[in-house]
């Protein structure tokens, strides 16, 4: 992400990131690193993705609703219904997307569109806010998704991004057994650093990088069962009622946890804005 020397670093039960020595970064080739991955991209419990998502959109909101907001991986469509719901003018694109078990009223009212982030040529600017929930760490070049995200904003606009903290705890401590890992598309971990250099060389300004309290509460839980069980699961660890369940019941272990130690917290959020007004 910055330019400098990648080295080739070892985790517990055999898996072999790229990390940056200068701001930390890791890729991720999957011959070097599989880490028993799942078949599929997607491999979450509908229950606890719900929770996320409210607890997603609250965190969208906190600064006001915007009038125009693009998201880049849609999915079903469940967030930016929510901001359809709340009055706002949504748009997005989505690689994989066929419009097929997408929200019905997005579908009907939203402008959404198939492909990648990193080609803008067709997607609607002047936008309040631009957002992508866990999708930096799949995209191959993250400085032209940055840099056309930048551009899709209006000027002042703001952009929002969560992606997995590869400078966290979860690597030292569950080696490849972090739920993180299971995702095969999963191709890079930023971190603080990373993140914000990504940032700055967009072109972003008031930039600000958090470590989310509430974001990815299961991931401890799914990544302990990875560690005692290790083994292929081609639907993912989270398919288990029993996982489930331990994530659940371990909450307040987990957020007191999160709460002492924030290099615990899983997942980080790109703040910044677009200069201008």
């Amino acid at each position: 992400m910055c330019g400098s020397v990648v080295l080739g670093e070892a985790f517990r039960g055999g898996c072999v990131l790229d990390r940056c020595t200068r701001c930390g970064h890791l890729a991720r080739d999957l011959r070097r690193c599989p880490a028993d991955h799942r078949d599929l991209a997607y491999g979450g419990e509908p229950t606890l993705d719900r929770i996320r998502l409210d607890l997603t959109h609250r965190e969208l909101v906190r600064d006001g609703l915007p009038a125009r907001v693009l998201e880049i991986g849609y999915g079903s469509g469940a967030l930016l219904r929510r901001f359809l719901d709340d009055g706002a003018e949504v748009s997005g694109v989505d690689p994989d997307q066929l419009l097929v078990d997408v929200d019905p009223v997005v579908r009907a009212r939203g402008d959404l569109r198939v492909g990648g982030i990193e080609d803008a040529s067709a997607l609607p600017g002047e936008q309040d806010l631009v957002y992508g929930v866990h999708v930096l760490e799949h995209v191959e070049n993250p400085h032209r998704a940055l840099a056309v995200s930048h551009d899709l904003l209006r000027a002042g606009g703001r952009v929002s991004f969560l992606t997995p903290a590869g400078d966290s705890t979860a690597l030292d401590r569950y080696g490849a057994a972090w739920w993180m890992l299971e995702d095969p598309t999963h191709v890079r971990f930023f971190t603080a650093d990373s993140l914000a250099r990504a940032a700055e060389a967009a072109g972003f300004v008031d930039i600000e990088v958090r470590r989310l309290l509430l974001d990815s509460l299961s991931v401890d839980a799914a990544s302990v069962a990875r560690a005692l069980r290790p083994r292929p699961r081609p639907h993912g660890v989270l398919g288990s009622r029993a996982v489930v369940a331990a994530a659940v019941a371990s909450l307040p272990l987990v957020l007191a946890q999160r709460l002492v130690r924030p290099r615990t917290r899983p997942t980080l959020q790109l703040l910044a804005r677009r200069p201008g007004w």
